[in-house]
């Protein structure tokens, strides 16, 4: 009897999880020129609602993380899906500049943990030697759903206006939950669709563990993971350029339509998606054939470096085109780091899988809210582009060398 592969079912859901989880966190974006004239905001304002989202998510990510591993990520994720939906359906209430921003707040805290407990059950269903790839293709998921929102976007604009748009994302989500619901089970060996070959399979390698308090003063004291956090801030700072300021870029450096921008910042991101699938199958070959430190943090030392130098060189060439192929492969490279980051976590955090990947992801997050804010006051004040590129070059060769400090076998 062959082992059945329920966990493949799960890994659909989990992209399709990103998937929704992007087209609803970046929709606004797509949507700010409508928005902005309807509420009459300007683009200061437009900016702290922008933030909003990202320091909420930030600051909730811990927390619900380790709820993920008290209770489970079946419940988390249920109820998690749900509050940010509600708060997408709500954008489209919004009245005035504060409501706007208080609605996207309280979107940022729903959708916190959302891929910690993601990645929570991925450690319950998947063996060690296949979680690289997992989270590749769950990553990929984001990429996907960040490059479609533009045009879907525009087209429910014009079909039923901004705010009825943000009711139909809304909905999405919400059947995605009932799905999950009905769907997953926490434990792989209570699922009528696993059968015993399979749960073999899923064991290999890893011992579940008895359910203990979370040793706070552990993961909050170690050094290790403060590099695993310092790395993905460096990530997080440069990834938000391409979901915030890429559009921009392209039309005031580059001289590209607002057409052109968008359906080119939906390439770019593409690239970024199938470099999400290579770095998780890449990160777990390596780390078989020649152990956690190559697969990890050799990886992901490489990914950043090469990403950097490619960043380099947008910053001085002219030829735009050269400057497209440029940024394609500056993304995909960082996103080949992801796999790697986000196996790490489950290397050293073990059965703390949601409260060790929520404090990476809170500190990937802060530097997306960074990022964008200094590339924002770099243009105002020195008027070049090429300025604050180059320190986002500088910020990932920092994440080079918090990469290599890594140490993928000390365990929390």
């Amino acid at each position: 009897m062959r082992a059945s592969k329920a966990r493949l079912t799960l890994l659909g859901l989990l992209f399709l999880l990103s998937v929704v989880a992007y087209i609803d966190r970046v929709c606004i974006s797509a949507a700010a020129p409508d928005i902005r004239r309807d509420l009459s905001i300007d683009a200061s304002q437009m900016g702290w609602v922008f933030s909003a989202f990202t320091l909420a998510y930030a600051a909730f990510e811990i927390p619900s993380g380790w709820l993920g591993d008290r209770i489970g990520p079946r419940k988390v994720l249920m109820r998690i899906v749900i509050w940010w939906s509600a708060f997408t359906m709500a954008t489209g209430l919004a009245r005035s500049f504060s409501s706007l921003l208080a609605i996207r707040f309280l979107f940022g805290i729903g959708e916190s943990g959302a891929y910690p407990n993601a990645s929570k059950s991925i450690s319950s269903w998947f063996p060690p030697a296949e979680r690289g790839r997992a989270h590749g293709t769950l990553f990929m998921g984001s990429r996907l759903g960040a490059a479609l929102t533009p045009p879907l976007v525009v087209y429910l604009i014009h079909a039923v206006g901004w705010r009825h748009a943000f009711w139909v994302f809304g909905g999405i989500g919400l059947v995605w939950a009932g799905l999950w619901w009905w769907w997953f089970r926490d434990d792989p060996a209570s699922h009528p669709s696993v059968n015993q070959y399979e749960l073999r399979e899923i064991l290999e390698g890893y011992e579940p563990k008895e359910k203990r308090r979370t040793n706070w003063r552990a993961i909050l004291g170690s050094g290790n993971l403060l590099l695993i956090g310092l790395q993905y801030f460096c990530f997080g700072y440069g990834f938000y350029f391409y979901i915030t300021w890429l559009p921009t870029y392209l039309r005031e450096a580059r001289g590209l339509s607002a057409e052109s921008a968008g359906w080119t910042g939906g390439a770019i991101l593409l690239v970024a998606a199938v470099a999400n699938v290579i770095g998780g199958w890449l990160t777990d070959r390596l780390s078989h054939r020649h152990g956690l430190r190559v697969g990890r943090c050799f990886l992901g030392a490489s990914a950043l470096g090469l990403s950097a130098v490619a960043l380099c060189a947008v910053a001085v060439v002219r030829d735009t085109q050269t400057a497209i192929a440029l940024l394609m492969i500056g993304a995909a490279m960082s996103d080949l780091s992801i796999g790697a980051a986000w196996a790490v976590c489950l290397d050293v955090g073990r059965e703390n899988a949601g409260a060790v990947t929520g404090y990476m992801n809170t500190f990937g997050n802060l530097g997306g809210s960074i990022g964008p804010i200094v590339m924002g006051y770099a243009v105002k004040y020195w008027m070049s582009w090429s300025i604050p590129i180059l320190i986002t070059c500088g910020v990932y060769m920092l994440g080079v060398i918090f990469w290599l400090m890594v140490q993928p076998h000390k365990k929390i």
